[in-house]
Parts: C-alpha cells; sequence; structure tokens
C-alpha cells in the first residue's frame, strides 16, 4: 500500500535526537549514532518530527509501506519509554491534551492548559 511515511536522510542526520521526542509513536529512535526508523507501521506520518530536525534530515513521502498498526504504536509505546507528560505541571495524557513543543533548546511536551502561560508569559 502506498502512504505517506517518514524518510530520514543519513547524510544530513547528526544524531542529535531531537526528532525523537515529538514522534508520539515512538518510532523513530537513535541507532548507532544516528535518527532511524525503527518499525514503518508506527509512523503515522503526521510528521511532527520535521520541523524540529536542524539539519532539514526529514520529510514526509509517500512510498510503498505498511499500514499505520495504531495497536502497535500503543504497545510500543508502553513498553519503550514513560508516558510523556507535561515539562509544566506534569499532567499526563490522561489529564488533558499534549503537544510538542521546543523550549530553551531541548523537545518537550506541553499540555493544553499550559500552554498559554508558555506563549504568552
Amino acid at each position: 500500500m502506498k502512504r505517506k511515511i517518514v524518510r530520514i536522510d543519513q547524510e544530513k542526520c547528526t544524531g542529535c535526537g531531537l526528532c525523537v521526542t515529538p514522534c508520539a509513536e515512538g518510532a523513530i529512535q537513535i541507532v548507532n549514532g544516528k535518527a532511524r526508523l525503527i518499525r514503518e507501521e508506527l509512523c503515522d506520518g503526521a510528521g511532527f518530527c520535521l520541523p524540529i530536525c536542524p539539519q532539514g534530515a526529514l520529510i514526509i513521502e509517500e512510498r510503498e509501506a505498511p499500514a499505520f498498526d495504531a495497536a502497535a504504536a500503543a504497545a510500543h509505546q508502553r513498553q519503550a519509554a514513560p508516558a510523556p507528560t507535561c515539562f509544566r505541571c506534569n499532567a499526563g495524557e490522561a489529564d488533558r491534551p499534549l503537544l510538542p513543543v521546543r523550549w530553551r533548546g531541548e523537545s518537550l511536551w506541553v499540555c493544553t492548559r499550559c500552554l498559554p502561560a508558555l506563549i504568552h508569559g
């Protein structure tokens, strides 16, 4: 099946890891010093990782790939890493929606309640 999915240019990737946090499905990991799409069925093609990359190493392309598997992505996230929480109030996804954000050079998560204060001070 053809679908939109992330492609990582290994020549441009510096292995900084900034693209890992915005990938809510955990499809991107640093392997041998470079970002890698570890399993194509975990990538939903949303592209939250793209604008974070300072090298422009990530793009969304349409190509043959297995269908996105939401159940596999959820299972992978449960075993791969702790659930993301808001960096300001520690609220989790069960409490309110979380959004990826860059703050003071870091890729973090912020909840919808804390976002306005983050934007407006």
